[in-house]
C-alpha cells in the first residue's frame, strides 16, 4: 500500500509535494475553462507533453508491438497520439463535477445487461459492474447514479499521497460509496454485497498473485477475486463500458450480457474476452499505457 506522507523521507515528501503542485495547477487552470475547451486541451497536453516525458508513449508502442504485430508503424504512431488524448480527457473529466455528469447522461444505457441489472435489483441480489480502463469508466457510475442506482467502487490509493487526497475527493463526486483496496476496504465491500449492493470494479490490471489468463492472445496475470465473490454471494457480473462518443465529450453506456456462473478461471477469462472484443472496436480508448503484460 502507498505510504502516508509522515512515513516518507524528507526528499520523497518534497518531490511528491512539488509534483502535486504542478498537477493541481494544471487541473485548476483547466477547470477555469468551459468544459468543451478544457477536455480536448487536457487530451492534447497529455499527448504532446506528459506522454513522451513519462515514457507512456513508449509503453503504448511496446504493448501494441507485442499484441498487434500486424499493426503498421503509421497506425502505431496514430495510437500513440490517440490513447494519451483519451487518458488526459478522462483525468480532467474526473474533476469536472456536474459538467461531466451532464455529458455522461447524454445517452441512456443500452445492451442486454440493462435488463439483467434491473432484474437483480428487483430480486435484491448483488451486482458487479465489471469495467476496465476504457473510454471513461467513471461515466458508467455517473450515468447510472442519475437514474437512482447507488453503487460502491473499489479504488487503489495513488503512490503520491498529496495527489491521492484530492483525487479521492474527485472520484467521490456523486456521493457514491468508495472502498479503498486493502483489508478494511474489502470488508466494507463484502458487507455492501451481502446487502444486495452494486459494486463497480476494474478488472484489467496486472495482479502479481493472480492467475495466468490471456488478453489479446498474450499471457497476463488476472485476479479471480470478482468471480470468486460472485459465486459466493450469488452476484451477477455484468461487463460495463463507458465508450467515448465521436464528439469526444459524450458517452455511450453499454452493459453486456452477464458472465455465466461456472468457475472463477472461466469467468474471468470470459471478462477478458468481452473486454478484448470491445477494445478491438475502439482501439484508441483502452489505456495501452498500462503494464498489463509482464
Amino acid at each position: 500500500m502507498p505510504a502516508e506522507p509522515s512515513s516518507l523521507s524528507p526528499l520523497q515528501r518534497v518531490g511528491y509535494f512539488a509534483i502535486n503542485l504542478v498537477i493541481q495547477g494544471v487541473i485548476q487552470t483547466a477547470l477555469a475553462l468551459p468544459h468543451r475547451i478544457r477536455v480536448p486541451l487536457m487530451g492534447s497536453l497529455m499527448t504532446r507533453v506528459v506522454g513522451p516525458v513519462t515514457g507512456a508513449t513508449k509503453r503504448i508502442r511496446n504493448n501494441l508491438k507485442l499484441t498487434c504485430p500486424d499493426m503498421s508503424d503509421e497506425e502505431i504512431r496514430n495510437m500513440c497520439h490517440a490513447v494519451p488524448n483519451n487518458v488526459g480527457r478522462t483525468l480532467i473529466e474526473t474533476y469536472a463535477g456536474r459538467d461531466f455528469v451532464r455529458h455522461a447522461n447524454a445517452n441512456p444505457p443500452r445492451g442486454d445487461g440493462v435488463s439483467a441489472l434491473e432484474q437483480s435489483r428487483e430480486e435484491g441480489k448483488p451486482v458487479f459492474l465489471a469495467t476496465a480502463h476504457f473510454g471513461n469508466y467513471f461515466a458508467i457510475r455517473a450515468n447510472l447514479s442519475e437514474r437512482g442506482l447507488r453503487m460502491g467502487s473499489l479504488y487503489r490509493r495513488m503512490k503520491n499521497p498529496y495527489f491521492n487526497a484530492h483525487y479521492v475527493r474527485s472520484i467521490s463526486f456523486d456521493n457514491q460509496l468508495m472502498f479503498e483496496q486493502g483489508p478494511s476496504g474489502m470488508r466494507l465491500l463484502v458487507k455492501h454485497l451481502r446487502q444486495g449492493g452494486i459494486i463497480g470494479i476494474l478488472h484489467d490490471v496486472h495482479v502479481a498473485d493472480g492467475e495466468q489468463l490471456t488478453f489479446f492472445g498474450q499471457p497476463c496475470t488476472t485476479s479471480l477475486a470478482i468471480a470468486t465473490m460472485a459465486l459466493k454471494y450469488d452476484a451477477a457480473i455484468i461487463p460495463s463500458y463507458g465508450i467515448r462518443a465521436a464528439n469526444g465529450l459524450n458517452f455511450d453506456i453499454v452493459l453486456n450480457d452477464p458472465i455465466p456462473h461456472t468457475d472463477p478461471r472461466t469467468m474471468m477469462q470470459a471478462l477478458n474476452d468481452d473486454l478484448e472484443s470491445m477494445v478491438r472496436n475502439n482501439m484508441e480508448q483502452w489505456f495501452w499505457v498500462h503494464r498489463r503484460w509482464k
